[in-house]
């Protein structure tokens, strides 16, 4: 399954790595999920992630692009015509469109699915869900 991890289920996953977001983040390191990106969301990731509020070091923030650039899905996103609550988020929409990716987030206002559609847009915690119901097992 390909998914979009918007900055904040990063960010959470690695504040809170037993959290959903954590457990999301597991499911990408095991490889049972893959991770659709663009420059667009690398360059956010290292931003948000460079905030001293949140403690990481420039290797920590390295390794974890890094490992996204080699492991992850690479996408060329096509613009859309989509005016979202924070215009920031176009670039996860774009790519998550453009790989036929769920998009994951802790900010679910932030893409009214009447502007999202046909992309699926979910919480970390309905992802999990998902993928237990699917499964039979709970994932992470």
């Amino acid at each position: 399954m390909i998914v979009v991890l918007d900055t904040n289920v990063v960010v959470s996953a690695l504040l809170t790595p037993h959290g959903p977001p954590g457990r999301v983040l597991d499911l990408v390191l095991a490889g049972a999920l893959t991770v659709a990106i663009d420059d667009r969301i690398l360059d956010e990731y290292a931003a948000v992630l460079r905030r001293p509020k949140f403690g990481f070091t420039d290797h920590d923030i390295m390794e974890i692009v890094d490992f996204l650039v080699h492991m992850g899905l690479t996408v060329v996103a096509t613009p859309l015509a989509v005016l979202l609550p924070d215009g920031d988020d176009l670039p996860f929409l774009e790519v998550a469109s453009a790989a036929s990716a769920i998009l994951v987030t802790g900010n679910l206002r932030h893409f009214p699915e009447a502007l999202c559609s046909p992309v699926t847009v979910m919480a970390p915690a309905a992802l999990l869900d998902q993928l237990s119901s699917s499964s039979g097992h709970t994932p992470g």
